[in-house]
């Protein structure tokens, strides 16, 4: 007795069970399907007929101008240290060392920290006033410090989770509870394609100890596979498997994907399943990608200023004592030059995942290395971008999951042991960047010690709906119907922060 395994976007059955999804997905060409599999599927946009015969959900229409046509989203896995870096606390310092009234502890939860013998620890970092409007940033970020006047600094973001998985997917998906679309997907499936060669949503990942929330970051959830993220690779191969196998020319891989996808849309036409009109888009745009990304990784066109701002052959110095970070300077840089290229050549979406600023320990020194690695490369794609007149319609965010405690890790004893933070849901920051954000200001502030949100807070839905509402969607009506119910990137919150638009 066949079972159905799935529902698409117009309440049609899917697949039956004696053709599971997976059996499909992992059949045909071993290259084309792990490059579908991988989610290398936005190409052209699905009209009516298509979408009456099971295909692909089209995008959804624009709800109104958008301020933004594309997003960069760097992405700082672990939890940046908002206190220093971007929310400086003179009085943290002044009551170094001294604790917390055991009122303020009560009912806190900590990752590591033991809450009898904490205390407040302030940072050695110099903060510097940026631009002309005079930006407070730390010492350590010079070269994003000199980008003030184009940034929107928020010091008041807030999240409802202290662990790095569920934070990462309430940040990434909108949801702590795995399984949800990414905000990148649910971008690409409103926003669409302008990149016929290239997916709507293109992934750059530099990991060091790992992410937590994994390919979930970008993932497309239960929305339809074209709009997941697809994760391209610094150096080598872009994408693995999407190089023909020795002996096999372009025209009998031309040969053998037509004739799959013919099978697939005689297939299609009983199913009515949207993942098969995945997997067709799959193998074309994986075929046409043959030729366009390795066009897209070849920096051979690049200019020698250009490299050298971004910094692609800078030395990476020793650290000791590293927590999994070493050997991406190269990489980290080359990812932020590729996210230009890819808006360039009309995607969407570029995510920049780096990994890893969970630093419970020896904070100064790994602090530095990291933002030794970020500061320049992020600060020449700013530049760049605005210097080709990109900036004005490309949204570039920095983000994490949460941030730092201004208490200092003790889990090892305390005393001089103390060389970090734990982690800190309860205030921290972010910036955006271009795209419609009126730069050279600072929206909310912490308290006094960092501890909690002073004014104007800034929830993770918040900060959601508002990335939606410049690129012209409206989060309350960018949904999908999914067992049941219409399900949103916001899930029952998020109010659009105004005070970020110029």
């Amino acid at each position: 007795m066949l079972q159905w395994t799935s529902q698409n976007r117009s309440g049609m059955s899917a697949l039956p069970g004696a053709m599971t999804r997976r059996r499909l997905l992992t059949g045909g060409l071993p290259g084309a399907a792990a490059v579908a599999l991988s989610g290398l599927l936005q190409a052209d946009r699905v009209n009516a007929a298509e979408e009456d015969s099971g295909s692909a959900t089209p995008p959804t229409p624009a709800m109104f101008a958008p301020k933004a046509k594309r997003i960069i989203y760097i992405y700082l896995e672990g939890g940046p240290s908002q206190m220093d870096l971007f929310d400086p606390k003179p009085t943290l310092n002044r009551l170094h060392g001294q604790p917390l009234p055991e009122s303020m502890l009560e009912n806190v939860r900590f990752a590591f920290i033991k809450k009898e013998t904490a205390t407040l620890m302030g940072t050695p970092r110099k903060f510097v006033r940026y631009g002309e409007c005079g930006m407070e940033m730390s010492d350590l970020l010079p070269n994003i410090g000199s980008c003030a006047d184009d940034l929107c600094l928020i010091r008041s973001m807030h999240t409802d989770q202290f662990n790095h998985l569920p934070g990462q997917l309430l940040m990434n998906t909108g949801s702590a509870i795995s399984g949800r679309p990414s905000m990148g997907s649910w971008l690409a499936y409103g926003l669409g394609s302008e990149a016929r060669d290239l997916p709507a949503f293109v992934s750059l990942v530099t990991v060091g100890r790992g992410i937590p929330g994994g390919s979930a970051s970008w993932s497309s959830g239960f929305l339809p596979s074209t709009y997941a993220g697809t994760q391209f690779r610094s150096d080598g191969e872009p994408v693995l498997n999407l190089n023909n196998p020795a002996g096999i020319s372009m025209q009998q891989q031309r040969d053998a994907i037509s004739t799959i996808n013919d099978l697939n849309r005689l297939h299609q036409r009983d199913v009515r399943d949207s993942e098969l009109a995945s997997r067709i888009s799959a193998y074309e745009l994986a075929f046409r990608m043959q030729t366009s990304a390795p066009e897209l990784t070849d920096l051979s066109g690049e200019s020698k200023a250009t490299l050298e701002a971004y910094g692609l052959e800078r030395e990476e110095p020793e650290i000791k004592s590293n927590l999994g970070g070493t050997g991406l300077f190269g990489p980290f840089a080359r990812n932020c030059l590729l996210a230009r290229r890819l808006i360039e050549r009309g995607v969407r979406v570029v995510g920049i995942f780096h990994s890893s600023w969970d630093h419970h320990s020896y904070l100064d020194n790994q602090l530095k290395h990291n933002c030794l690695m970020a500061d320049q490369p992020i600060a020449a794609l700013l530049k760049d971008l605005k210097a080709r007149g990109l900036l004005e319609d490309t949204l570039v965010v920095w983000n994490s999951e949460f941030g730092r405690t201004p208490l200092g890790e003790n889990r090892n004893g305390g005393g001089a042991k103390i060389t970090g933070r734990d982690h800190h849901p309860y205030v921290f920051s972010n910036w955006m960047a271009g795209g419609g954000v009126k730069g050279g200001q600072v929206i909310g502030e912490s308290d006094e010690i960092a501890w909690g949100v002073h004014k104007d807070g800034v929830h993770v839905h918040d900060l959601q709906a508002t990335i939606l509402h410049l690129c012209g969607l409206d989060h309350t009506r960018l949904t999908y119907h999914f067992q049941g119910r219409d399900f949103r990137l916001t899930d029952v919150g998020g109010n659009v922060v105004s005070q970020v638009f110029s």
